[in-house]
């Protein structure tokens, strides 16, 4: 069984800057993809992006492109998404989860473990 937490989240000004981490426990972590995903209120769970195993490979959803940073460190259990240029349009439900292969997908349910969420929110 493998657990995610992650954290990061706030109230940030459009513009500014938000880093999210989500730390996982309870399996062999640099054997796992993992992708950020959010969901915004009455929204659909999409897509933010997605980093293989080692860090090689990363995906991201065209809205989030060149504005999100998606990154890990193996040696600590961790993930991040590093979030530059917030619009109001990012406010939503953070999650993390993971995928127990090295394949990148959009694809919410191909996810193995998600985490509980981080609430981000851009004022305008």
């Amino acid at each position: 069984q493998v657990q995610l937490v992650e954290s990061g989240g706030g109230l940030v000004q459009a513009g500014g800057s938000l880093r999210l981490s989500c730390v996982a426990s309870g399996g062999t972590f640099s054997s796992y993809a993992v992708g950020w995903f959010r969901q915004a209120p009455g929204k659909d769970r999409e897509f933010v992006a997605a980093i293989s195993t080692q860090g090689v490979t990363t995906n991201y959803a065209a809205s989030v492109k060149g504005r999100f940073t998606i990154s890990r460190d193996n040696t600590k259990n961790t993930v991040y998404l590093q979030m530059n240029s917030l619009k109001p349009e990012d406010t939503a439900v953070y999650y993390c989860a993971c995928l127990i292969r090295n394949y990148l997908t959009p694809n919410s349910r191909m996810y193995d473990y998600w985490g509980q969420g981080t609430q981000v929110t851009v004022s305008s």
